[in-house]
């Protein structure tokens, strides 16, 4: 079968994304995905993304990592998904479509995507990092020259680490460059490698500055190796909700390839 897709960037994060709507995709193939994603033998991504039809929602979105599996959620992936589906008519410019973790809200407005996410009851503080789950859980470190820190190879042995363990988190190292300003760069579970830019990692890292008063702001601007994000939120008795992740999200071309 020869498959359509589309290949969408989002801050350097790169998706595969198809329209799935007829179901066509045999979703338990998780080989082919990753051959697909491989960045050698495949079209390279960091995620592959099905579009597909939903009986309460806009549409539905289904996320693999570059490893294949069924992961859970990307706010990267969610943001460039929304853009895919106004290009497919699907939306106009605003929507709510349905993730893994739930119901999203969404809004394009020319190149930026506004993604609300899911609302953050539970930070947990330690010695040296914040542990929170946005969607996907993420640990919250801060480094100092950020620039020329070892993410890879530290990033890999706390996600493997002690709590962790099997089931694994995100790793976010951060630097502070001003009052409301960070420097953000993650490793990524499933990718096993260092990526441009993590959804889910900015808004973790940006309520962690703010429940840990790195910033007393509400609105975080977060800079990652693939570009500028922008997270707002509100806050009350330390239950965080209103969450939105806002960015670029860029389609780059469209290709065909045997499934």
């Amino acid at each position: 079968m020869t498959m359509t897709f589309y290949k969408y960037q989002g801050t350097g994060n790169d998706f595969i994304i198809v329209d799935n709507r007829d179901l066509s995709i045999d979703k338990n193939d998780t080989k082919r995905i990753a051959e697909l994603c491989h960045r050698r033998f495949g079209i390279g991504a960091d995620g592959f993304i099905l579009l597909e039809n939903d009986e309460n929602s806009d549409f539905k979105m289904v996320y693999y990592n570059s490893d294949g599996n069924q992961s859970t959620m990307c706010g990267n992936g969610g943001r460039c998904i929304v853009a895919f589906a106004k290009f497919l008519g699907v939306i106009k410019d605003e929507t709510e479509f349905v993730a893994i973790d739930g119901l999203h809200k969404a809004k394009v407005d020319n190149a930026i995507v506004h993604l609300q996410m899911q609302d953050v009851s539970t930070i947990e503080n330690f010695d040296n990092h914040t542990f929170l789950n946005t969607g996907s859980p993420h640990h919250v470190e801060m480094v100092s020259d950020i620039k020329n820190y070892n993410v890879k190879d530290n990033g890999s042995k706390i996600r493997y680490g002690s709590p962790y363990n099997e089931a694994g988190s995100n790793v976010n190292f951060v630097e502070q460059l001003s009052s409301d300003s960070f420097a953000v760069r993650t490793y990524e579970r499933g990718v096993e490698d260092e990526t441009y830019s993590c959804g889910t990692g900015v808004t973790a890292v940006a309520l962690a500055m703010y429940n840990n008063k790195n910033t007393e702001s509400q609105t975080v601007n977060l800079e990652t190796p693939g570009g500028k994000l922008k997270v707002t939120f509100d806050v009350e008795n330390n239950n965080y909700n209103n969450i939105w992740l806002i960015g670029p999200a860029q389609q780059v071309f469209k290709g065909e390839i045997e499934w």
